[in-house]
């Protein structure tokens, strides 16, 4: 029913989802187009065509003089819909992440390198490489060039990043400079209650990550401490390539989800001290569910991205030098 949706028609698409979840919006809610595409930022065009999808899947409602409504409890979506919010918004963008990762591409290489590694046209490859810039794992070099920027690709790294958060995070919490913000707290708080529910089928790996990291710089900007978030940060850009390859594992996304409403929910009643233990112990348990050798293993026949060709000058996956 949705494969032939665009990029930005799917992203709409998974945001109206997450939205309509998140704030638990009853049937019969008015959903104005203009109001989406703000929220979204993007334009009205793909919001209407990600708003008929959901009219045909039968949970949203049209009426030509109200406009969209909540027809049904977006709880349990039809499979087919399930499977396009589960698609990776950009299949491209998750080779280049695989390859780099598996050792197929070298810190620096060029665009017309990776428009052959990756059979893509140079424009596509520029728009990933934009993206992975933005995200802080590759950066800009002279003329067409680029640099891919160290990262965590081996189980003892993962491991050691890992105990660094565990010192860090907790301490924060307990920072005598620690001041929350309500109103973010109470908006990390609707993600995750939504996540609880069942959000989490309807979130690309790139979401789900995102939405981690989003709920522990936060927690960490509050600490007042610029050091312990400009490395928390530093850290979520080493690990995000790490992290793609964990939506391989059947990970506990409720359990997760309800470990951080615990800790948003004893920051709240100012517990600060219940607060970092359970930041303590969610990391613990974080590290040991998490770090697990399948997700560093450079060759997995299972593996939804193609490995293709390595670039010259690279040695193969799984190689000693």
């Amino acid at each position: 029913m949705t494969s032939d949706l665009t990029h930005s028609q799917q992203k709409a698409l998974r945001e109206i989802v997450g939205y309509v979840r998140r704030e638990r919006l009853a049937t019969g809610t008015h959903l104005p187009e203009w109001t989406l595409a703000r929220l979204i930022g993007t334009s009205r065009s793909p919001v209407r065509v990600a708003l008929d999808r959901l009219v045909q899947a039968g949970v949203m409602r049209y009426d030509k003089n109200r406009g969209y409504s909540v027809e049904a409890p977006f709880d349990n979506l039809p499979a087919d819909l399930l499977e396009q919010l589960n698609s990776t918004d950009d299949p491209l963008y998750l080779r280049l992440a695989d390859a780099r990762f598996r050792g197929a591409v070298p810190e620096s290489v060029t665009e017309a390198d990776l428009t052959r590694l990756l059979e893509a046209s140079r424009s596509d490859v520029r728009k990933v490489l934009v993206r992975a810039h933005s995200e802080g794992w590759v950066e800009k070099e002279a003329g067409y060039g680029w640099r891919f920027l160290p990262m965590i690709d081996s189980l003892d790294a993962y491991d050691d990043m890992y105990s660094l958060r565990a010192a860090i995070e907790p301490a924060g919490i307990l920072s005598p400079k620690f001041r929350p913000v309500l109103e973010e707290l109470r908006e990390l708080r609707r993600e995750q209650r939504a996540i609880l529910d069942g959000g989490h089928e309807a979130m690309t790996p790139i979401e789900r990550y995102e939405s981690n990291a989003r709920l522990h710089e936060t927690i960490a900007a509050w600490s007042g401490n610029r050091f312990a978030l400009q490395t928390l940060r530093r850290l979520d850009q080493m690990r995000r390539l790490a992290e793609y390859r964990q939506a391989r594992q059947q990970l506990p996304r409720r359990a997760l989800a309800k470990e951080h409403i615990d800790i948003l929910d004893a920051i709240e009643r100012g517990d600060f001290l219940e607060a970092a233990s359970l930041m303590r112990r969610h990391i613990e348990a974080a590290r040991t569910k998490k770090a697990v050798l399948e997700v560093f293993a450079r060759s997995d026949p299972s593996d939804s991205a193609p490995t293709g060709p390595t670039l010259p000058g690279v040695a193969p996956a799984g190689s000693s030098g």
